[in-house]
């Protein structure tokens, strides 16, 4: 009631101090704007500390008051994005007081499944699975749930009741991306896509690409490549330096839509020594390595749309921790994605750490947070 009556307090003063403004009618009347900005921000620290009170003093479920066995199934862990995706998620069951086993399947489905299998005969807490197919993990997790083993997705097509789907919204990644390269063209141009199918989040970002060709009709694609493989960045330079050779002209190629960080940076050094800096790409993914080689002085890689994959991983954990809390978590859940440009960040060197200071809207620190999170994060020392 104290609280509602000083908030009523503080709305009455802002509107009495905006019709003081317009009508003044005596010396009296007028807010002085240093107090009303005083008694503001007083109200709102105010308010900050009762709701960091509130979360400090949250009950913890007791199905979370414990360490927690968590297993992450990754279909590959390779390339700065999955290891910087790692390391968030190490760093989330870390402050919950769990402990996480990454098993890594090395692009063979089989072994993911085989992997998932293992981490139910174990007896684990809950599971994160990271990309996949749905034909060949379907079974494991419907297992998993029938075993009271909670299971949260990223980024591929598992559609199983219970489950939590989170995935970095792949159609708005390719969109930024793309309508960033057709403003660059103005339209028109050739182009060449890296690509490969047998990825739900290549399959989707694919899907948009094609609407893209039909969108702009000036716009030309002249070659077509791509594989996922154990050094994907390497074999990616190796195709698109034969690209460059059947197209050694000047303006023959106008730009690269490369929508997975190991294919943009294969391109990217593939066109830097064959010193074409004319042809630009543009990519999806961002990581510290990736924006150490767009940064670099006249790099081809001038664009990408990206989440923070630490925080992909942060919030892929914390809705498994709701699910075992018992809570309701949504079926899906896409993450917002920014469209990054080299032009947008400053002259020095920028980490991921740094990138929310440039690019508004970047990461969502706040998504899947229960007011007990804050709790059990402090009571773990974190």
């Amino acid at each position: 009631m104290k609280k509602g009556l000083t908030l009523l307090l503080l709305l009455l003063t802002f509107i009495l101090a905006a019709c003081t403004d317009q009508q003044p009618s005596s010396q009296e009347e007028e807010a002085p704007d240093e107090a009303v900005a005083e008694e503001s921000t007083e109200a709102a620290e105010e308010a900050s500390t009762d709701q960091a009170s509130q979360a400090s003093d949250a009950e913890i479920p007791a199905a979370v008051d414990k360490p927690l066995k968590i297993a992450a199934i990754m279909e590959f862990s390779t390339g700065t994005f999955a290891s910087q995706y790692v390391s968030g998620l190490e760093a989330q069951v870390e402050k919950f007081g769990g402990e996480v086993q990454i098993y890594n399947a090395n692009n063979d489905l089989s072994q993911m499944a085989n992997h998932l299998q293992t981490a139910i005969n174990q007896g684990v807490d809950g599971i994160l699975i990271d990309h996949g197919r749905a034909e060949a993990l379907n079974q494991g997790v419907e297992e998993a749930l029938e075993k009271g083993i909670s299971v949260v997705t990223f980024d591929n097509d598992i559609t199983v009741d219970g489950v939590t789907a989170i995935s970095q919204d792949d159609y708005s990644l390719a969109w930024g991306t793309l309508k960033q390269m057709a403003q660059d063209i103005d339209g028109e141009g050739n182009i060449v896509y890296v690509w490969a199918g047998g990825f739900t989040p290549l399959e989707r970002r694919n899907v948009i690409y094609e609407a893209f060709l039909e969108h702009y009709p000036n716009v030309s694609e002249v070659a077509r490549f791509g594989s996922v493989s154990n050094n994907t960045a390497l074999d990616s330079q190796n195709q698109m330096e034969a690209v460059l050779k059947k197209y050694p002209e000047e303006g023959s190629i106008d730009a690269v839509f490369a929508p997975y960080d190991e294919f943009a940076k294969g391109v990217t050094r593939a066109i830097q020594q064959a010193g074409r800096d004319e042809i630009k790409v543009y990519g999806i993914d961002l990581s510290d390595e990736d924006l150490q080689i767009m940064q670099e002085e006249n790099s081809p890689w001038v664009t990408t749309a990206a989440t923070d994959p630490a925080e992909v991983a942060g919030v892929q954990v914390r809705f498994l921790y709701q699910k075992i809390a018992g809570e309701e978590t949504p079926s899906i859940y896409a993450l917002d994605p920014s469209v990054v440009n080299v032009s947008d960040l400053p002259d020095e060197p920028v980490t991921m750490a740094d990138v929310g200071q440039h690019i508004e809207g970047w990461g969502s620190p706040n998504a899947a947070r229960s007011p007990w999170m804050d709790a059990l994060e402090a009571k773990n020392g974190q």
